[in-house]
């Protein structure tokens, strides 16, 4: 009796290590590598397993998109800046639960020549390799496969409620501050001089601004995302929107050519940039969705009635006030740029009934920004006062 059920334990522990084995096993991608040839540009994904893939492309600007399913990455940080030949730049992450995507920039019309899977062999793990070739736009266009959408509602022309009268219907509750982590997935931002990635310092920071809330207890946290997974920039609207946000805060990190400069900023939206800078900036973070292989060629009944309750000046007005608050608590721990609170029309601050504003907390391309950003004290330190700012913003309402 006592050796079979030491034989039914021993049986049992041998197939726990064999599931548990089997949750660990993932498809990993270890680098990606781009070959120039005379008459094409090879990418080729190295993974530690074969994997079915989907490649198609896309339109101004011109794309090829490469979707798998999940994947861990490892590859060398050098591969976000990989390109040549044809390609021009590229990115990779995750796109959305369950599938993994490679985005690449084409610098003109490109066509997929073969793609295909070398099996694993003589000690090398299994390799995606897609064959580009130049192609004219007329032939790029006409490979494209038209996406299945959705049937077309008409838009409407609902009249969201102010701010005020949020707060006056939820006055029993706390109210809920969203954090929204810029980028994300296969979208990484910006790339710091010592290869950090803006979507994981920006995530990072927004846990960080979420703890130091909650340790005040009287407001709600949600976060956008809370892990590394892009979200396209009209759904983080509607997360906010559908959560009954009071307050809606995007955090970001920028980067620029010349490392010299530094310095955070605070931005609320407007329709007309307050300066140049501004505008390329608000140009550079609307590009999101297209960094992300998102086809943007048709709008949701839900982007027309955005721009059309835009009209409500009171939104924009919290939000200024808002910014106005966060100023002062800021400039005591960061450099901050010239007229540190700007205006541009930032699609990811667009909710017409959420207070909304996007913080640059400085630059990656500077390296004391950078070392700023991804140090841990410091990163605290920014979020209490951030936290300070929201609890005297909601404050001043009250009164």
């Amino acid at each position: 009796m006592f050796a079979r059920k030491y034989i039914c334990i021993c049986l049992f522990a041998v197939l726990c290590c064999a599931l548990a084995q089997g949750a660990r096993a993932e498809v990993i991608a270890h680098d990606i590598r781009i070959g120039i040839h005379s008459s094409k540009t090879r990418v080729v994904l190295d993974l530690s397993a074969e994997v079915k893939f989907r490649i198609f492309a896309l339109a101004d600007p011109y794309r090829i998109v490469v979707d798998l399913p999940d994947i861990a990455w490892q590859v060398p940080p050098a591969a976000a800046r990989g390109k040549g030949g044809l390609i021009g730049g590229l990115r990779y992450g995750q796109y959305q639960p369950g599938n993994s995507r490679v985005v690449l920039d084409l610098r003109g019309p490109g066509m997929v020549a073969k793609s295909f899977i070398v099996p694993a062999s003589k000690g090398r793990e299994p390799r995606l390799v897609i064959d580009i070739k130049k192609g004219t736009r007329q032939a790029f266009l006409a490979a494209l496969k038209p996406e299945k959408t959705a049937p077309a509602r008409p838009a409407t022309t609902r009249v969201a409620p102010s701010p005020k009268a949020k707060s006056n219907r939820r006055s029993l509750q706390k109210p809920l501050v969203v954090i929204d982590p810029g980028h994300g997935g296969v979208d990484p931002g910006a790339i710091g001089v010592g290869g950090s990635f803006e979507k994981a310092v920006t995530l990072g920071m927004a846990k960080q601004i979420r703890a130091a809330i909650l340790a005040r207890g009287e407001q709600r946290v949600l976060l956008t995302r809370s892990r590394d997974v892009f979200i396209p920039l009209r759904r983080r609207v509607a997360i906010a929107r559908a959560a009954g946000a009071d307050l809606f805060l995007s955090v970001h990190a920028d980067s620029i050519a010349n490392r010299r400069v530094r310095g955070g900023g605070i931005y609320t939206l407007s329709e007309t940039s307050s300066d140049k800078e501004t505008e390329a900036l608000a140009a550079k973070e609307n590009r999101a969705d297209v960094i992300a292989g998102v086809n943007l060629s048709g709008h949701d009944d839900e982007v027309a009635s955005i721009l059309i309750d835009l009209t409500q000046r009171e939104t924009m007005n919290y939000s200024a006030s808002f910014a106005s608050a966060l100023v002062p608590e800021l400039r005591q721990l960061i450099r901050m740029r010239r007229k540190p609170h700007r205006f541009a029309g930032f699609r990811v601050l667009k909710a017409p009934d959420v207070p909304s504003v996007l913080i640059e907390l400085g630059y990656l391309s500077n390296w004391r920004d950078e070392k700023m950003l991804t140090n841990a004290k410091s990163r605290a330190a920014i979020a209490t006062a951030i936290a300070r700012a929201i609890q005297n913003y909601f404050k001043a309402q009250k009164s």
